[in-house]
């Protein structure tokens, strides 16, 4: 066993089937079993260190040996498992009643047995809750969870569709030509795939499998690219983007950013008057999200986060003062196309809930880190598309001090919402002034953004709320700070009229004029118009 686990690690793929070696040299075929979640397969950071195909224990496992499932080379990079007890609980338990997995009844995997597919870097806390497309349910696949899109497929497709081993795989260059890509055939054909432009709006997405080995090539200078450098090889292990080189951010005198930010809180001052429609009493709220859309959105970053993977996201002059990149990194994680239409419309569903009105999609934006240092700039969003949003907390890491969404809400009181990963805040971003003004402490933040507005409406803003809106929430008496001036979340400050909620500034600031917001952002910003680094770390 320790030889073919050795040859695994070396080969870089993983085995399928767990073999039992005799004594007497015969060889046993055997699906590991797992009786509690903890016996899965998790690395250091409680994240599942691979793809992981798991069926009930019983009858099943023989079944699915006996298949013709066609594992080829590191096609399909999942470790197949056998459920039981909690595990099996765990996992299947809130699909329903079963029959007995080890009845003789169970004699055909596809129309007799339950599988599901968990992805390679899922949290533990959620490991059991993937998204409802990666279970198998006795040859049907239920695509959204709501019996609405149920396809049928054999175990054979479900393992080789987008449930389990076919993954969307990005590339975004910086490089400085064009580059030249190949797939690597089984039997080692270099097979043109297309060329990759430089600069986010040149990312490519490609739907691909697991294992799937492509090369990359500089096209200059030679005619044939096969005979220019060869930059980079992959093997793809999962949903994912890669980045060549990295896009330079470019230089901003420090002296001009106090008038620019001046200039840029008085037109977003402005825009924020203008929207009329409101959907809420506060212009926000908090929520959670859903266990098995944080397991994937969580899957996607840890398995995308860290270089080659992250990049510089694209800020420079063009985008304004909006995100302090001459001070700080500002890095990007581009989201495939497909997954995105998975996670927008299972969100759609949670911001629907909060109007209590019919959306449509308008746009996804992220995911981007903020490094130490980071601050964005108190802002409102298009006033056609974004009426209605969701700022996503996916991912903390050596997060020190809590690092506030600061959200207005109708009377321009300053609101400071502390958010955890898998976190959600609604907000109306066309009119509630949001930003994060004071500057990260240290570590990196990644959140995912998305927005709505009503269907087939870009002129929503204009229009007077319609009947059954709730109140906008003005006047709620007389307030005071009863806890910690750098309490938040924690109802800090306390209102006669509780319907405020935990979430007001301790500062106790409400905004009368774009002046004010400009006070603000000064007072909270770093001395002398820079980030202390009291540890020495580089920014």
């Amino acid at each position: 066993i320790s030889l073919l686990l050795l040859l695994t690690m070396l080969t870089g793929t993983l085995l399928a089937i767990i073999y039992s070696i005799a004594l007497s040299g015969d060889v046993v075929e055997a699906i590991s079993r797992a009786g509690n979640l903890s016996d899965l397969p998790f690395d250091e950071n409680d994240h599942l260190s691979t793809h992981v195909l798991a069926v009930p224990a019983g009858k099943c496992g023989s079944l699915l040996l006996e298949d013709t499932v066609d594992f080829e080379d590191g096609s399909h990079g999942h470790q197949w498992m056998e459920l039981e007890g909690e595990a099996f609980d765990s996992v299947f338990g809130h699909l329903g009643a079963y029959a007995d997995f080890s009845s003789d009844e169970v004699t055909d995997f596809n129309t007799d047995c339950l599988a599901v597919c968990l992805e390679k870097g899922t949290l533990r806390e959620v490991v059991a809750r993937p998204l409802p497309h990666r279970y198998f349910l006795q040859g049907k696949v239920d695509q959204d969870g709501d019996g609405m899109r149920v396809t049928e497929a054999s175990v054979q497709q479900f393992v080789m569709s987008d449930s389990c081993a076919k993954v969307e795989y990005g590339f975004v260059s910086y490089h400085d030509n064009p580059i030249k890509m190949y797939w690597i055939s089984h039997s080692g054909q270099q097979v043109y795939n297309q060329e990759i432009g430089v600069g986010e709006r040149k990312t490519s997405f490609i739907n691909t499998f697991i294992g799937h080995k492509f090369e990359f090539y500089d096209s200059q200078p030679n005619e044939d690219p096969l005979q220019n450098e060869l930059l980079f090889d992959w093997i793809i292990p999962n949903h994912g983007i890669i980045g060549f080189k990295n896009y330079e951010f470019p230089h901003v005198p420090v002296e001009g950013v106090e008038r620019q930010v001046q200039q840029t809180l008085k037109s977003e001052w402005r825009r924020h008057e203008v929207v009329k429609r409101t959907f809420s009493p506060l212009a926000f709220d908090k929520g959670r999200l859903p266990d098995d859309l944080y397991a994937s959105l969580g899957a996607y970053w840890y398995n995308n986060r860290d270089v080659p993977h992250v990049v510089h996201e694209e800020w420079g002059r063009h985008k304004g003062v909006f995100v302090n990149y001459w001070e700080t990194d500002v890095n990007f994680i581009q989201i495939p196309w497909h997954l995105k239409k998975r996670w927008q419309r299972r969100l759609r569903e949670l911001v629907e809930a909060w109007t209590g009105v019919e959306l449509e999609t308008t746009d996804m934006y992220g995911m981007r880190e903020y490094t130490k240092g980071a601050r964005l700039l108190s802002h409102v969003d298009r006033e056609s598309t974004h009426a209605a949003s969701l700022i996503v907390n996916i991912a903390q890491q050596n997060v020190s001090q809590p690092w506030t969404i600061e959200v207005h809400d109708h009377a321009d009181r300053l609101h400071e919402v502390v958010m955890e990963p898998g976190d959600i805040v609604y907000y109306e971003s066309a009119k509630a002034l949001h930003g994060r003004n004071t500057p990260l402490q240290s570590g990196t933040y990644v959140n995912l953004f998305t927005h709505y507005r009503p269907l087939n409406d870009p002129d929503w803003y204009l229009r007077d709320n319609p009947e059954g809106t709730p109140e906008p929430l003005i006047d709620v008496g007389t307030c005071n700070l009863v806890g910690k001036p750098d309490e938040y979340s924690k109802g800090a400050v306390q209102c006669q009229n509780s319907a405020i909620g935990p979430h007001l500034s301790p500062s106790m600031f409400t905004a009368t004029s774009a002046d004010d917001m400009f006070q603000w952002w000064k007072s909270v910003g770093p001395r002398d118009e820079t980030v202390e680094d009291n540890d020495n770390e580089e920014l």
